[in-house]
């Protein structure tokens, strides 16, 4: 069967999630399986979270094909890891990529879903899917979910997916509502980081209370 058209944005997605992982783990002086298992934690990550919560069986339990393009993931790094460390913004980039195409992903299963979930749902399992491997990623290479302590991210998919539903409205073609949502998450997080903006933290509101 051919890959549909929200197949081949989960493979690019888990290419580039994988990437992101394995760059990082690099950074951390990981071995190479060490390496290889950020890989596949940021990129499945999110969708098994996502899949647990809906109820249904893990994607990648289906198919083998996301392990696959995680190993490849793995030998790019190896092969081009010089060229890597020369592009400082290597990681953004790949991170960006999957973040974007993963909230379109986990918006279009949960639409596909029998249950028919409201909108709002879809939309949450879009920023679980496009944000939880990140958080894990962190998590395993010990260092502060980026969700948590950097510019605007997890509320980049959300903003995707609020394209994504004003698409449906506006356009018949499905496809284009979908390139449209993933790049409104791209953009958003390429102007965030450009421009350094990003949500207050609490401890400068807890100070502008007092003051």
């Amino acid at each position: 069967m051919m890959p549909s058209f929200v197949d081949i944005l989960e493979y690019i997605g888990t290419f580039a999630f994988a990437i992101s992982g394995i760059r990082l783990a690099s950074r951390k002086d990981f071995d190479i399986f060490g390496a290889y298992v950020v890989g596949i934690a940021t990129a499945i990550g999110g969708g098994t979270i996502r899949d647990l919560l809906l109820d249904t069986t893990p994607f990648w339990l289906m198919k083998s094909c996301y392990l696959v393009w995680s190993a490849i993931a793995l030998f790019f790094v190896i092969i081009f890891k010089k060229h890597l460390i020369r592009l400082n913004n290597t990681f953004f980039i790949f991170d960006t990529i999957g973040l974007a195409l993963f909230t379109v992903v986990g918006i279009e299963k949960t639409m596909m879903m029998e249950t028919h979930y409201p909108f709002w749902v879809a939309i949450i399992m879009g920023a679980i899917t496009g944000a939880a491997g990140g958080v894990i990623r962190d998590i395993l290479i010990n260092e502060i979910p980026l969700i948590f302590r950097k510019e605007i991210y997890a509320l980049a998919c959300v903003i995707g997916g609020l394209f994504y539903y004003i698409g449906l409205q506006i356009f018949d073609n499905l496809i284009i509502v979908q390139i449209i949502s993933a790049a409104s998450v791209f953009l958003t997080r390429l102007i965030a980081v450009a421009f350094h903006v990003g949500l207050p933290h609490i401890k400068n509101l807890e100070h502008d209370i007092k003051s």
